[in-house]
């Protein structure tokens, strides 16, 4: 019977019951009779039963009397009623007593099965209503119980948390938010994000993510102030469901860090090597002058080792000087003080006096230098600054190449822009170290260069540089095969 509408029929004559059930169980239907409807009752009480089949006139226990049980004890099925004496009143009582269907008899097979067919389909359609509820109410329960946990975690962050629609209205925030922007006054989502922000340049930041085109996994950082403080705003866009496309931005997600201590600690490490530096720098001076003294036998002539040792420390002084101007170069450069003036300034010229200086050591090193140039026009620069960045790369590009290599130096024009290109034929950059060639204090590791010295400090001076000139610089490596570094300044345009 498993898996068949299994049907109760509920009436006192012995004929009716056992025509119904052959006709019935002959149809597939699994059926249980029973005299009385106390008898039903309890049948209900042990079994399961999809369908009632129930006469109104008993004895013992009438029909109207069992429904009044079934209706409370058993909402869920189906009741069809069937008389010999059927009025319209007693059919409307019935249903009110939560009887689904009625039929009087005599009544045709075909009239029962329609009226079974129509109550299994209620049946199942309220069953199916029944388990989509229970679907919505635990699905409810799971998205309530998931929106308490993340406002619980959003609210333990340590780091301030926005969340804005697409018409910039802040619909989610935490309390540390409100403390890191200094805001007392206790706001109710949604309200507009100009409310609490007033830095300009990470509004345009946020209209810039809910902009047309913007990547969905791209991250924008941005420094603003608030107050006192100093915070690292960084933004993206907050996916939600399109009639159009699968996903789309509806809105921005900026997530607030307080950096203030560690920009006054940097600060601290600068003012450290500044005054480190010039502390250093006026003894060392003052050292390198008696050595020169020396070597130039102002105080009588040196004997031979005394020559060799006095050169020695000469040389290990020119090595710190230079450490020392190259620490003050990147203070100046993080300080936003280390260009000093903008004139026009023709890089060519400065090539051509940059490569004759080298020449030489190029030459020594057996190391062809060559430039060109090409229809060049004036940058708007420091030429100090300009001949600092092709002395480190021209520098760098003959430390690092073998005897017999090449080293060309190209500047072209290119419509707005000034292309300037060094390249080498060394020992390259491996693919994993690129990323971090332009940080301070980071040398390439190369066991064919372990003899050249260096801070580490020189590409990112270059790269302070060229950034300072809003211009750009990139390089392209291949291990034993050489390394290129392209510039591009803007020019002065006509």
């Amino acid at each position: 019977m498993l898996g068949k509408t299994k049907i109760l029929l509920v009436d006192d004559e012995k004929r009716f019951r056992e025509t119904w059930h052959r006709l019935l169980t002959g149809r597939g239907y699994g059926v249980i009779t029973a005299g009385n409807g106390q008898i039903a009752l309890d049948i209900l009480s042990k079994s399961r039963v999809d369908v009632i089949i129930l006469d109104l006139k008993m004895p013992v226990m009438s029909g109207e009397e069992a429904l009044e049980v079934i209706n409370i004890e058993y909402p869920t099925i189906p009741v069809i009623i069937i008389t010999g004496h059927g009025t319209v009143d007693s059919a409307v009582e019935c249903m009110k007593k939560g009887a689904y269907d009625f039929i009087v008899k005599p009544f045709e097979v075909d009239q029962l099965l329609l009226a079974i067919q129509r109550a299994e389909g209620k049946k199942k359609l309220e069953q199916k209503a029944k388990q989509t509820q229970d679907e919505l109410i635990r699905t409810l329960f799971n998205f309530n119980t998931e929106k308490k946990r993340l406002k619980t975690i959003i609210n333990c962050l340590a780091d301030g948390v926005m969340v804005t629609n697409r018409n910039l209205e802040v619909i989610l925030h935490n309390p540390v938010l409100m403390r890191l922007l200094e805001i007392s006054e206790k706001l109710e989502n949604p309200f507009p994000v100009t409310k609490i922000i007033t830095d300009d340049s990470l509004i345009e930041t946020l209209k810039k993510i809910l902009s047309e085109g913007f990547p969905e996994n791209e991250l924008i950082s941005q420094e603003i102030r608030a107050g006192k403080s100093v915070l690292r705003a960084i933004s993206a866009p907050s996916l939600g469901p399109s009639r159009n496309v699968f996903w789309s931005v509806a809105g921005t997600v900026t997530i607030f860090e307080d950096i203030t201590a560690f920009k006054q600690l940097d600060q601290m490490k600068t003012d450290f090597v500044n005054m480190v530096a010039h502390e250093l720098r006026s003894p060392l001076v003052a050292i390198k002058q008696q050595n020169n003294v020396l070597l130039e036998g102002l105080c009588g002539p040196l004997g031979e080792k005394q020559l060799e040792f006095v050169s020695r420390g000469s040389n290990k002084i020119d090595g710190l000087l230079g450490l020392i101007n190259d620490l003050l170069d990147v203070a100046k450069i993080e300080a936003g003080k280390y260009v000093q003036r903008r004139v026009p300034t023709d890089i060519g010229k400065i090539i051509e006096e940059t490569v004759a200086l080298m020449e030489p050591r190029a030459t020594e090193k057996g190391i062809a230098l060559t430039f060109s140039l090409k229809d060049l026009k004036p940058v708007q620069a420091d030429p100090k600054n300009i001949e600092e960045i092709f002395n480190n790369l021209i520098s760098n590009a003959i430390n690092y190449s073998p005897e017999g290599g090449n080293v060309t130096v190209t500047a072209q024009g290119l419509g707005e822009y000034m292309e300037i290109k060094v390249e080498d034929t060394g020992v390259g950059i491996s693919p994993e170290e690129l990323p971090k060639i332009f940080d301070k204090f980071y040398r390439v590791k190369h066991p064919k260069t372990r003899q050249v010295t260096g801070t580490g400090l020189g590409l990112a001076i270059v790269k302070g540089i060229v950034d300072a000139h809003q211009g750009t610089i990139g390089v392209e490596s291949v291990v034993d095969k050489g390394t290129t570094f392209r510039i591009l300044l803007p020019v002065i345009m006509e």
